[in-house]
């Protein structure tokens, strides 16, 4: 599944508010390029909430072990909380991995490699194997951010 596709999917959701940083833009040069997903039907940036999704293109400087400098590489990162992470990874987020995990494999469903222990999953290069468990994930994170909204 290209970035493009689950781009187009995520867009589609009833009240997304993505930012897309740019060259020139009022945001760090290091997020040029990346998209964050937030629910906010009113278009305003949250101001208490962390975005319950992004695409990343590149290695940050806390966050390099998924090999994103690489040409063509590009990472989904969905927040399901720590119940779904549980159920997803078999393990609690909150511990230290079982065994050691490769975070640069691609269409793959991993933990976070920085934020694990808040209850994000990742995936590098979603494809075959991961395209439908992906757009999943967006639309329940989607929906759980919504529910968090509306009880605010």
């Amino acid at each position: 599944m290209s970035m493009k596709q689950i781009l187009a999917a995520v867009r589609a959701f009833d009240g997304v508010l993505e930012l897309a940083p740019s060259e020139g833009s009022e945001f760090p040069e290091i997020a040029w390029g990346d998209h964050f997903f937030y629910y906010a039907p009113d278009g305003q940036v949250p101001q208490r909430e962390q975005p319950y999704a992004t695409i990343v293109t590149k290695n940050y400087p806390d966050d390099s072990l998924s090999d994103l400098d690489r040409p063509d590489r590009w990472r989904l990162n969905i927040h399901v909380g720590r119940p779904a992470f549980t159920r997803l990874i078999g393990e609690d987020p909150r511990e230290e991995a079982g065994s050691p995990v490769d975070f640069a494999m691609a269409d793959t469903l991993l933990p976070h490699p920085v934020y694990r222990a808040q209850g994000w999953v990742s995936i590098v290069n979603p494809g075959a194997e991961t395209s439908s468990l992906a757009l999943r994930l967006l639309g329940e994170a989607h929906e759980a951010a919504r529910r968090r909204a509306v009880r605010r």
